[in-house]
């Protein structure tokens, strides 16, 4: 009898206990039902034109394919030497409605290109949209179709976002509409290649091709992010999506709804990031900030006095942790605007008033063209096994430069750098102290009077950009 009433009060311990655990997993349920109709699908068409003979398509010339691509596609692509052809490229995405009169938020890359875009609300009544602007910087997109009384997403704060918290996206994955997936926030303010003026919201909800413009819903119901990007290396969902935070989207919507474009602050410098042998060179208490490499003359920078080796501290009284916090911070302030720019020189903090710069439209990346210079064979290494030679003047002038050393070639003498041959040495810091390169016989005593074991930077012209290249202990003198 003892051993039954045992067995009894474990099994009603683990029924408590089961109970109490369902209790406390998230139910999703009243967030979809509440907000899932201010969900749409979006559809897009893009024309693609071509002539016989052109380059628009990648089989002409080919009768085999042709053929095949005619029995797969009929109607699509004639084959009547001389006249036009076209076919039909045809992409899903999903969006949100941010206001009743028919204001839809989505990726830029969802509409980019886009011929037609159609949208389909939840309750099935399809429109065709307008795309009043597109930022492809951001990935936000502002689309509007002709309809009023609509359901509205309710938004929320990006910044009051906690790593752990659960989120759930609503969106058309594949083109099933209306799918809910759900997961918790990975990590915050997350920067992705070729994205420096998005914090990317990370997390590990199962996000694939169509989710693109789809909101992503805290636990309140509330949009805090559109879903943006997954890292795959099959193609689908692996646990690591990123998403826009709202609050940096609805800026860019406003923009997008009075303008058309994105107006973006420029301080007209290249960046890298302090490592922790940069702030040992710079004298930094800890790597920190953003180091600048290079300076455009005439820019807001150069206005401002900002120099090349500086380290961006602060940027109008926030401070700069990482170097890929900067161009959130300088692109989202709106050009024209005075600021305080706190940077870390010769050893020591000072304040420098800049008036924010904008980019152009059609600004482009650097190129990373080198120089190209033949090795001399004949030319002796110096003490980090490098071949220099000075620039000719027409080199200098070509190059934008007043002095400096052209790699040539790089040896092995016992110390690794990420010096490359056609690099261009500007100058070299030690223990804080920053030397202009102007011949090879000064660049050589500079190299002998460092210690072995010290840590030592080189300012680096690459292509069109400059970098800053750290070498920590040297071969023997």
């Amino acid at each position: 009898m003892k051993r039954i009433l045992v067995a009894l009060v474990v099994a009603l311990s683990t029924l408590i206990s089961f109970q109490s655990q369902a209790r406390d997993l998230p139910d999703f349920t009243e967030l979809v039902e509440q907000q899932g109709a201010a969900v749409v699908n979006i559809s897009t068409t893009q024309v693609i034109k071509g002539r016989r003979g052109g380059h628009a398509f990648p089989f002409d010339g080919d009768d085999a394919a042709q053929e095949l691509l005619r029995r797969f596609f009929p109607g699509q692509i004639p084959n009547i030497p001389g006249v036009p052809q076209e076919f039909k490229n045809r992409s899903l995405g999903s969006g949100f409605i941010v206001s009743a009169e028919g204001h839809i938020l989505t990726n830029a890359h969802v509409v980019d290109g886009a011929d037609e875009v159609l949208v389909k609300l939840s309750d099935k009544r399809e429109f065709k949209a307008k795309v009043l602007g597109a930022d492809k910087r951001s990935d936000v997109a502002l689309i509007k179709i002709d309809a009023s009384k609509l359901q509205v997403a309710k938004l929320g704060d990006s910044t009051k976002i906690k790593v752990g918290e659960w989120v759930v996206a609503i969106g058309s994955p594949f083109g099933f509409e209306n799918t809910v997936t759900a997961g918790i926030v990975s990590a915050t303010g997350r920067s992705l290649t070729h994205e420096n003026y998005v914090p990317f919201i990370q997390t590990d909800v199962a996000i694939n091709p169509g989710n693109s413009g789809g909101p992503l819903f805290n636990m309140k119901g509330e949009v805090i992010g559109i879903n943006s990007q997954i890292y795959s290396r099959s193609g689908g969902s692996m646990g690591l999506s990123f998403a826009i935070p709202i609050d940096l989207a609805m800026d860019i919507q406003s923009q997008l709804k009075d303008k058309g474009k994105v107006s973006r602050g420029r301080l007209g410098i290249g960046i890298q990031e302090v490592s922790k042998e940069l702030a040992e060179s710079f004298k930094l208490a800890k790597p920190q900030g953003a180091l600048v490499a290079s300076v455009e003359k005439g820019t807001a920078a150069d206005k401002a006095g900002i120099e090349i080796g500086d380290i961006i501290l602060k940027f109008d009284g926030k401070a700069v942790s990482e170097s890929s916090d900067l161009p959130r911070m300088v692109g989202s302030t709106r050009p024209g605007t005075k600021v305080l720019v706190q940077v870390w020189r010769n050893g020591g903090s000072r304040d420098l008033s800049v008036t924010v710069g904008a980019i152009p439209d059609d600004e482009e990346a650097p190129r990373s063209n080198g120089p190209g210079q033949k090795p001399n064979e004949a030319a002796a290494a110096n003490r980090l096994g490098l071949v220099l030679t000075p620039p000719t003047a027409e080199q200098k002038r070509v190059l934008g430069i007043r002095h400096g050393l052209i790699v040539e070639e790089v040896r092995n003498a016992g110390t690794r750098t990420e010096l490359r041959s056609g690099d261009i040495i500007l100058s070299l810091i030690n223990k804080g102290s920053q030397t202009d390169v102007k011949s090879v016989q000064q660049f050589n005593d500079l190299l002998q009077s460092v210690d072995k074991s010290a840590t030592i930077t080189l300012l680096v012209r690459r292509g069109n950009s400059q970098t800053f290249v750290t070498i920590k202990g040297l071969a023997d003198k």
